[in-house]
């Protein structure tokens, strides 16, 4: 596509509203996934299962590992194994972010790097990551935006479909990823991609969060004008100041209807959540990835929530605020259905149930 979204007038919707379906990656990488992926796999069939009980599902491998997924999804019709070859299973950052015009919808395929590239990126290898956006697009039937100058992840932007989307500057100005850009120019290429009027940059997102802190850990759309914050009341915890700055300028915004947003708190973890000496002894780490060490707290939020057209599908990490994220959610949103899943398989992989889909627009 030569031109860009905002003059074809399209736009990134919300989440929320109602969709086709999305797309995972099988987690494979010996780095991201201990013990061969074994106990990954299983939260991502669990998590997919969830899923297609109201939309499509197509779960991406390479070709070895094709029959594998196959074999998972056996008894699942709307799982569709799709043979495109990424670095790992980060189908929110490495997919195309996805933009409408009524009932058409088009793909944006920008930069991966890995977050970070040479400056502080987490593997040294990301080529077929970066391929994988514009292969989706052709696989989907999906035409296909040229944002390839532009690095960017799927996890660092959220949209409420209505012209207003929310960003962190931790994330968006990180010097790895766009460090020849000011923040202005950052902004003026998210409203021609996005089609948003405009932007809220929240200052920063869950604490040791190393994507540089995406803003899908810490802050997310669930209706217009309406967010939910990661909170925490405890001011010892490093968490605490980063969220209340963001606080602080969600009340001090409107959105680009002109209203004011509201924000309900949903609290993290009591307990931090960290890397054990057994886990990371299953890690196989490459030369040029990042390397985890023990007791390193892991950046678990609840906020990082999936929702699907007929449910949320939400991470939980035997903690007792589990619980209360569940409640919080079901009220929020009281016509969908709570999946809550056991996500420690999957932060100790890096990040967390959003990270792992990517949604496609009806």
């Amino acid at each position: 596509m030569l031109n860009t979204p905002k003059v074809d007038k399209f736009h990134m919707p919300a989440e929320f509203a109602k969709h086709r379906g999305c797309v995972m990656i099988w987690p494979v990488r010996p780095g991201s996934w201990p013990n061969g992926a074994v106990e990954a796999k299983t939260v991502f069939t669990q998590i997919a299962n969830a899923i297609a009980e109201s939309e499509e599902v197509w779960m991406l491998s390479d070709k070895a590992h094709q029959a594998e997924v196959q074999q998972a999804f056996k008894s699942q019709p709307r799982v569709h194994s799709l043979v495109i070859e990424t670095d790992d299973a980060w189908a929110r950052d490495v997919g195309p972010t996805c933009v409408v015009n009524g009932s058409k919808v088009r793909g944006i395929d920008w930069k991966f790097n890995a977050w970070g590239g040479n400056y502080d990126g987490l593997y040294a290898h990301w080529e077929k990551d970066d391929a994988a956006a514009r292969q989706i697009c052709q696989t989907l039937g999906m035409e296909c935006y040229d944002a390839h100058q532009f690095v960017l992840e799927g996890g660092s932007i959220h949209s409420d479909g209505e012209g207003t989307a929310i960003v962190t500057e931790a994330c968006l100005l990180s010097k790895g990823r766009n460090p020849e850009l000011s923040k202005d120019q950052i902004e003026e290429i998210l409203k021609e991609y996005l089609g948003a009027e405009k932007i809220i940059w929240l200052p920063r997102g869950i604490y040791n969060d190393e994507t540089n802190e995406h803003v899908d850990n810490v802050c997310a759309y669930v209706a217009p004008a309406e967010v939910v914050l990661a909170w925490t009341e405890d001011e010892s915890d490093p968490q605490y100041q980063l969220s209340k700055a963001c606080l602080d300028v969600l009340e001090s915004q409107r959105d680009a209807k002109g209203r004011e947003i509201t924000v309900h708190k949903l609290p993290i973890p009591k307990e931090p959540v960290c890397i054990t000496k057994e886990e990371l002894l299953g890690y196989e780490f490459e030369e040029g990835e990042d390397v985890r060490e023990e007791g390193e707290r892991l950046a678990a939020s609840y906020v990082n929530f999936y929702i699907s057209n007929g449910g949320i599908i939400l991470p939980q990490f035997n903690d007792e605020n589990d619980s209360v994220a569940v409640e919080i959610l079901q009220k929020l949103f009281p016509d969908r259905k709570i999946y809550p899943i056991y996500a420690r398989a999957i932060i100790v992989g890096g990040g967390n149930i959003h990270c792992i889909t990517q949604q496609i627009p009806e």
